[in-house]
């Protein structure tokens, strides 16, 4: 069987303090609910400056300057720690500052619905101009700029949403309907956001992985956004309308929601299509998403501790035919959570983890890295939601033990040597196993890891559409080398079948 191989990797983050205080659904709702609350007259003391993101331990292994062993070496908290020479350009991908995310939204903005300030569109053109690799093409599509005045008119009598930045408005987003609720100047906005931070993602991918564009054939969006209006909410596509900026010509798409699992069920969907033989080179692509900025915030106010959800965070992964080199996407090692396999956790980690790798006749000590949920403890514990990424290695580990596949003494060990720190922003789907792919690829290439399993698990009930849980799992695996060939006739043999049926053929003729 000839299995699809993971070509690249791509992953961004953006910083976004000012969006924190107007667009997270936890301050949003505390506008509405309680205005004058000492948390909004508090939150803006503990927003972190652009160098501040660049620095923290979490974000530079997010874009590849440090690595997950190297992060595990420090003890936690991390949050008053810094990374010494943290650069917001990474291995894998970048960390871009909120004034030159907005231009990248009004570059994304197909219908003028981003209306940017003429001062604040010169200094934005100016400095995307200065980026590493955003092409004079795209950034041609900020134009001159509108009078503020104009701007906040809109913003005031039309329902525009502000955007601000360094807490001044420079800009805003309009409705794209003057009824439809999913077309409203709110939901634009969180559209643009998402579609913005997938082209980064999908951009960084190309850049960094040396990607021709023209060879991608499907895009597949796996956000937690939806895009469509009154008649088709969620129709889509953001797919591709990400194809469409980064330059896919070549390509078409759909959008595959399941919340923090998508990504996962979106790996699982690009390998099946490109093993199958349909389209050779699939990107898998997820944008931001601006509700969950400061989403633990009062949490995190509470403690001291500043706002660490901060950063949209994007990644983007190619993958491709099996090219002998590259680790393969065992789609025969699947796992999934069915509609019956019940919600406790050692159902879920059997359904996901012990189940596929019965299948290969596989222990779990032969995975050597498991990417579970991969959520940041900086963020989560203060919260109370604990250290994620370790509470799924225990059970992992607890049916270790359960199997005999380990002893009740190696618990901690199989922990630290199959475990990792969680280092991903909480965007929902962005932590749940994707996050270390392009770790994961390098160390299988370089030798040091054999197998890696990626686990995204999300929870449909916040639908209200089902109670049930959610999550599908896959292995990556190093590449034998060795390629079957397609199974089609050769030349000789096509020569020889056209020769026997015009033999055949002028027999008939004689015959009759």
């Amino acid at each position: 069987m000839t299995y699809a191989v993971v070509k690249g990797a791509g992953y961004i983050l953006v910083h976004t303090p000012d969006m924190v205080l107007h667009n997270g659904t936890t301050q949003s709702t505390e506008r509405i609910i309680n205005p004058d609350s000492d948390y909004l007259k508090e939150l803006p003391n503990h927003l972190r400056s652009f160098d501040e993101v660049v620095e923290y331990l979490p974000n530079q292994v997010y874009i590849g300057n440090m690595t997950p062993e190297e992060l595990g070496k420090y003890e936690q908290p991390w949050v008053d720690k810094k990374a010494e020479g943290a650069n917001k350009v990474g291995k894998f991908g970048e960390i871009m500052p909120q004034d030159e995310f907005i231009g990248l939204m009004k570059i994304a903005d197909t219908f003028d619905l981003v209306k940017l300030s003429k001062e604040f569109s010169v200094d934005v053109i100016k400095k995307l101009g200065d980026h590493h690799f955003i092409s004079e093409e795209l950034i041609s599509r900020i134009k001159e700029g509108e009078e503020i005045e104009e701007i906040k008119k809109l913003i005031k009598e039309q329902g525009a949403e502000p955007l601000y930045n360094n807490g001044e408005v420079v800009g805003c987003v309009k409705r794209a309907h003057d009824v439809d609720t999913n077309l409203s100047a709110h939901v634009i906005f969180e559209n643009l956001a998402v579609k913005a931070s997938g082209v980064l993602a999908a951009l960084n991918l190309v850049e960094k992985n040396n990607i021709n564009p023209e060879d991608v054939e499907y895009v597949i969006e796996c956000s937690e956004e939806a895009c469509g209006d009154m008649n088709q909410r969620g129709g889509g596509n953001f797919a591709k309308s990400v194809a469409e900026m980064a330059g896919f010509v070549n390509s078409t798409g759909s959008d595959t929601r399941g919340f923090c699992a998508g990504p996962t069920h979106s790996l699982i969907e690009a390998a099946a299509l490109v093993q199958s033989g349909i389209y050779k080179n699939v990107v898998v692509v997820g944008g931001g998403a601006t509700a969950k900025l400061g989403m633990n915030g009062k949490d995190h106010v509470k403690k001291g501790l500043p706002i660490l959800e901060d950063v949209l965070g994007g990644f983007a992964i190619l993958i491709g035919q099996n090219d002998g080199v590259n680790p393969v996407l065992r789609t025969d090692l699947v796992g999934r959570h069915t509609v019956g396999t019940g919600s406790s956790p050692q159902a879920v980690i059997t359904s996901l983890v012990t189940a596929p790798l019965d299948k290969g006749n596989l222990k779990i000590t032969d995975i050597d890295k498991y990417s579970v949920e991969m959520q940041n403890p900086d963020i989560t514990k203060p919260a109370g939601a604990g250290d994620v990424p370790k509470a799924n290695y225990k059970m992992i580990a607890a049916l270790g033990v359960k199997r005999n596949d380990i002893e009740r003494t190696e618990l901690n060990s199989f922990i630290e040597e199959h475990g990792m720190e969680g280092w991903a922003p909480t965007q929902g789907h962005i932590p749940s196993g994707v996050p270390y792919i392009g770790f994961g690829r390098e160390d299988i290439l370089s030798g040091k890891i054999n197998r890696a399993m990626i686990v995204g698990k999300g929870s449909l009930f916040l639908g209200r559409m089902t109670n049930l849980f959610d999550g599908v799992s896959i292995v990556m695996e190093k590449n034998s080398g060795k390629v079957e060939e397609e199974k089609g006739a050769s030349e000789e043999e096509i020569r020889k079948l056209v020769a026997e049926a015009m033999r055949g053929f002028a027999s008939h003729l004689l015959e009759n």
